[in-house]
C-alpha cells in the first residue's frame, strides 16, 4: 500500500539558526561578556565582534520573514536583522512550532552567521577565548536539545585550531548527549594540520567511539567561503551571483568528500561516519566514478594502499542530504547509485533554497517514484539510526 510522507517518521537533516545577539553573552562569565562574540555596529553595519575584532556580518541569514512569507535572497539574506526573520529562525520554542506545522519529527540545526562550520570563532588571537566561545555555544545548544526532548539537534562546533581540544570537546559534548559534531573542512585555515594528516586520528577515533557523525556543511571553512566569493564573474547580477555561488558550493563539498576518502581515514577508522550537508546527491555518482579512474591513472601506488576502491567508501562511511533534486524523475536511479541507506532528507529552513512553506508536499511527487521502504529510509529512518532517535 502506498504511504504518504505525512505518515512517516521525518527528520530534517539540515536547517539553520538566525543567531540572536545574546547567543554568547547570555551564558558568558561576567568578565568576558564584552569579549565573547556580540553585536556591534561597525561602519554602519551590524557585525559579530569578538575581542574587539569584527569576525563577520550579524544579519539574519534568512529569507523567511516575520510575516511568514519567503523573500528574495538579495533583499533579505544579509540585509535583515534577526528580528526581521521568522520567529522560528531564532526561537527554539517557535522552531518546534515550525516542525509541527511541517510534519517533521526532529531537525538537525547548523549556524548561519558565525560560519557554517563555526570557523569564524577561531579568527582572533586569544585561542583560550576562542575555546571558551565554542564551549558557550555548545552549552547553549545542548540546553536547546534537552529542552526539546531531542527534537532539535543543533550540531556542536569544534575548536578546529587544535586537535587535542577537538578530542576533549567531542568527549565533553558526547557526554551531554550530542548526536554529532560540526567540523570545518579546512582547519589549516586556523593553524591546525589539514584533515588528511594522521594528526587528526585521535579525533576520528573519539568520534567513532562515541557514535558522533562528523558533519561537513557546504561553505564550512574560510577557504570554502573564499572560493564562494570568486566563483562568479564580477559583472553578474547580484541574484545571479548568489545562484552561481550556491550551485558551486555543492562542488566544494565534492572536494571534501574526495579528500576524506583518499586520505585513508576510513581504513584507519572504519566505524567513523561523516555527513556531506546541504550538498545534494546528484554529483556523487560521477565523483565516485572519477575517483576510481583518476587514482588508477595518476596515483596507482596510493590506490594500492586503500583497502577497497574509492567509490565503495561512500556506502560505508558517508551520508548526503537531499531536498530539491529529481525534476526529471531520475531519483530511483540516483538512489541506486548512491545507496538508499546513505541519503538523508533536508529542508534548509530558513535559508534561500529552503523547502517552504510545505516541505513534505514539495518532495511528495519526487518521493513517490521510490518504493515505500526506500522512501521511509530517506525521509527519516536513516537519520533515526544515525542520530540514535
Amino acid at each position: 500500500m502506498s504511504t504518504t510522507l505525512s505518515d512517516l517518521f521525518v527528520v530534517d537533516a539540515d536547517s539553520h539558526w538566525s543567531e540572536p545577539a545574546d547567543l554568547f553573552t547570555r551564558l558568558a562569565p561576567a568578565a568576558l561578556k564584552d569579549r565573547v562574540p556580540h553585536h556591534e555596529v561597525v561602519d554602519g553595519q551590524r557585525m559579530w565582534v569578538m575581542d574587539g575584532v569584527a569576525i563577520g556580518q550579524a544579519g539574519a541569514g534568512a529569507v523567511i520573514g516575520a510575516d511568514g512569507k519567503k523573500a528574495k535572497a538579495v533583499d533579505s539574506l544579509m540585509v535583515w536583522q534577526v528580528e526581521d526573520a521568522h520567529a522560528g529562525a531564532s526561537d527554539p520554542k517557535a522552531r518546534i512550532g515550525v516542525l509541527d506545522e511541517f510534519g517533521i519529527n526532529a531537525q538537525v540545526i547548523f549556524p548561519s552567521t558565525i560560519g557554517l562550520g563555526g570557523q569564524d570563532l577561531g579568527k582572533v588571537a586569544d585561542q583560550d577565548l576562542c575555546r571558551i566561545s565554542v564551549e558557550i555555544y555548545n552549552d547553549g545548544m545542548a540546553e536547546i536539545q534537552e529542552q526539546s526532548a531531542n527534537r532539535l539537534l543543533p550540531m556542536p562546533l569544534m575548536p578546529a585550531w587544535d586537535v587535542d581540544l577537538c578530542v576533549a570537546e567531542a568527549r565533553r559534548v558526547g557526554a551531554m548527549g550530542a548526536r554529532g559534531v560540526n567540523m570545518t573542512s579546512d582547519p589549516q585555515d586556523l593553524g591546525a594540520p589539514d584533515l588528511a594528516s594522521p594528526a587528526w586520528d585521535p579525533f576520528w577515533a573519539a568520534c567513532a567511539e562515541l557514535r558522533l557523525p562528523v558533519h561537513f556543511h557546504i561553505g564550512a571553512s574560510i577557504t570554502g567561503m573564499t572560493f564562494y566569493g570568486k566563483y562568479f564573474w564580477p559583472s553578474q547580477a547580484d541574484g545571479t551571483k548568489l545562484a552561481i555561488g550556491g550551485s558551486l558550493l555543492f562542488i566544494g563539498n565534492a572536494r571534501v568528500v574526495t579528500n576524506l576518502i583518499l586520505a585513508g581515514i576510513f581504513d584507519r577508522h572504519p566505524d567513523l561516519q561523516c555527513v556531506s550537508v546541504e550538498s545534494g546527491v546528484g554529483w556523487i555518482p560521477f565523483i565516485l566514478e572519477t575517483l576510481d579512474y583518476e587514482m588508477f591513472e595518476n596515483a596507482p601506488d596510493e590506490l594500492a594502499k586503500l583497502r577497497k576502491p574509492p567509490s565503495e567508501y561512500f556506502r560505508s562511511n558517508l551520508y548526503a542530504t537531499f531536498w530539491f533534486e529529481n525534476n526529471r524523475n531520475r531519483l530511483p536511479d540516483l538512489v541506486e547509485a548512491v545507496g538508499e541507506d546513505r541519503i538523508l532528507f533536508e529542508t534548509d529552513f530558513p535559508h534561500p533554497t529552503c523547502l517552504y512553506p510545505d516541505p513534505l508536499q514539495g518532495v511528495e511527487a519526487k518521493m513517490s517514484t521510490l518504493e515505500p521502504a526506500v522512501r521511509a529510509k530517506i525521509m527519516g529512518e536513516n537519520a533515526r539510526t544515525l542520530y540514535r532517535l
